[in-house]
Order: C-alpha cells, then sequence, then structure tokens
C-alpha cells in the first residue's frame, strides 16, 4: 500500500462495521458519526478504485464479491495495526513484543509449556519463538543474543560474564538399550570394555561454533567406542533405541513409560556411570524486559508445583 493508496485504515474500519452491523445507520451509531459521513468514506472509495463494494439487499447493506475480498485482506490488516498498537504500548511499560526461547532437548517439557500456556493467557500480544538445541548449542544462542532464554541447558554454566542461570532439574540420566539387544540379557554390571564393542546412539550437539561433545559416557568409554548412530535430539534417540539401533543413555523423565511397559530396558552398569548434573534456565543480566522476567517466574513455579 503506496503512500497515496485510497484504502485507509479509516475506510476499512467503516467498512468493517457497515458489514457487521448490515446497515449504514447501524454502523454510524457504533462510529459515533453521522450516516452521510460514511456513506461518503464508501463512496469515495468506489469512485477511487472503479468498483462497487457494496449493494442492497432489502434494509441490509451487503459486501460485492469485489468488497468482501477487499475487506477480507483488509481486516487482516487491521488485525496488524491493532496488535502494533498494543505490542508499542507492552514495549513502553517495559515488556517485549517477542521473547525467543531455546529449549535443550533433553529437558522435560510438559511443566513449561503449561507456563507458557500461562504466560500468553496474561501476555495475548507478545510472541513468543521457541527453537531446539543440545548441549553446547542451548549455551551458544544464548551467548551470541540469538535467544533471550534457555530452559534446561546442561551443566556446567559456561565462564561468560553477564550470564545468570537458575537451576531448574537434576538430569537423572539412565543407559538403555531394546529388550532385543544382546546386552539386554545382561545379568551382571556390564564393563566398559563391553560398551566398546557395541552401536551408541548419540545426540548431535546443536553449536555451530563452540567445540562440540557429548553427554554421559566415562572419558576412557568415549575414547574405544568406535560404532555411533548420529540423531538430532534425545526424541529421535528415545526412537533409535527402541527400534534396537544401539545403547546410550536417556532422561528417566522421557522413558519411564518405556521402561514399565518393556520396551526398554535398564542396564546395570560397572563403573561407567554418568556424572551427575544440573539443567539451568539461563539468560543475560542485560535483558531486564519484564516479560522475560515474568516468565522465569511462571517456569519456576510450575516445576515447583510439578515436584
Amino acid at each position: 500500500m503506496n503512500l497515496h493508496s485510497p484504502i485507509t485504515i479509516e475506510a476499512l474500519k467503516v467498512l468493517d462495521v457497515i458489514d457487521r452491523r448490515g446497515s449504514y445507520a447501524a454502523a454510524a451509531e457504533e462510529l459515533d458519526k453521522v450516516p452521510s459521513a460514511l456513506s461518503y468514506v464508501v463512496q469515495k472509495l468506489e469512485e477511487q478504485l472503479n468498483v462497487t463494494l457494496f449493494q442492497k439487499q432489502g434494509r441490509r447493506s451487503v459486501l460485492t464479491p469485489a468488497g468482501k475480498h477487499l475487506l477480507d485482506e483488509g481486516r487482516i490488516l487491521l488485525n496488524s495495526v491493532e496488535r502494533l498498537a498494543e505490542q508499542t504500548q507492552n514495549v513502553a511499560r517495559g515488556y517485549e513484543s517477542r521473547i525467543r526461547v531455546a529449549i535443550d532437548t533433553i529437558m522435560d517439557i510438559r511443566p513449561v509449556y503449561c507456563a507458557f500456556k500461562s504466560f500468553v493467557d496474561e501476555h495475548p500480544d507478545i510472541e513468543i519463538d521457541i527453537q531446539e538445541e543440545a548441549l553446547n548449542g542451548a549455551w551458544e544462542v544464548l551467548i551470541s543474543d540469538e535467544v533471550d532464554l534457555v530452559i534446561g541447558a546442561v551443566g556446567p554454566v559456561p565462564q561468560q560474564k553477564g550470564i545468570r542461570t537458575e537451576e531448574v532439574a537434576q538430569l537423572d540420566l539412565v543407559y538403555t538399550c531394546s529388550p532385543d539387544h544382546p546386552l539386554a540379557k545382561s545379568t551382571s554390571p556390564i564393563k566398559i570394555e563391553d560398551l566398546s564393542k557395541v552401536r551408541r546412539v548419540v545426540t548431535h550437539d546443536s553449536a555451530r561454533e563452540a567445540v562440540t561433545w557429548t553427554r554421559g559416557l566415562h572419558s576412557s568409554l568415549r575414547d574405544q567406542v568406535q560404532q555411533h548412530f548420529y540423531v538430532p535430539n534425545t526424541y529421535n534417540k528415545l526412537n533409535a533405541q527402541k527400534a534396537g539401533i544401539g545403547v546410550g543413555f536417556l532422561p528417566r523423565h522421557l522413558i519411564r513409560e518405556e521402561l514399565k511397559a518393556g520396551e526398554l530396558v535398564e542396564l546395570p552398569l560397572d563403573n561407567a556411570r554418568p556424572q551427575p548434573s544440573t539443567l539451568y534456565m539461563a539468560w543475560k543480566i542485560v535483558n531486564q524486559g519484564k516479560g522475560v522476567q515474568r516468565l522465569r517466574t511462571l517456569i519456576q513455579k510450575q516445576l515447583k508445583e510439578q515436584e
């Protein structure tokens, strides 16, 4: 729409109200104008576009096909303008118009999404943009200002000034395989050298610049394992292990039902347990937006209720 277009926000509002109310008189009452003022707006728009926008059907003013098309598209513009005004008011009050969130693939997202629901109910005009990351990738996107908030980032916290964190969960990893896997028949603790002979399912680190790493295995085991099956996230890792492709650590919260149903088997390990890990919610101290602050509060509240 150029600066000299006959299609203005005012004209679209007039068309919208006439269509909803069914007559110029009813629309004029809602807009607190006289009917002749509305007629002038519509007639001027019809002349400039060289189309007929309304036709009479009894006492009602009904849109022509051309008028319906104009109003259908125009309502999209009206909604955008209204949303822009509300977002501008939010920004003036210290709230962001959009919050970018990275969630580590290993995080239990069910309570997190309950918190998102509470947040969007409170702040329907703030957009939430979520992306998935893994391992170092979650820290990397926060450091590079690609996101405003990280949820479920795996420790340790990088030595980067300006990052603030809160613990949100303890990572309980379980070494598992399919019940059809040869290791599933083991009755005694499995040694590291035995694990080096089987294929391991590995979640890709989503980091692009930092040194990537995998989580959960003893350093000596990492050096010995030769066979790998790489997947993009923890959900794919779960399905790969259920299919019998390989073995690996999975978060207990994700596989409770599979363990109960016998679709996965927990393997006893001999001196090859993962180091305890804390999952963090993290943000930069320079981010003073009230939206991120409120979202953090809701997430913590929801996680505590789940305990």
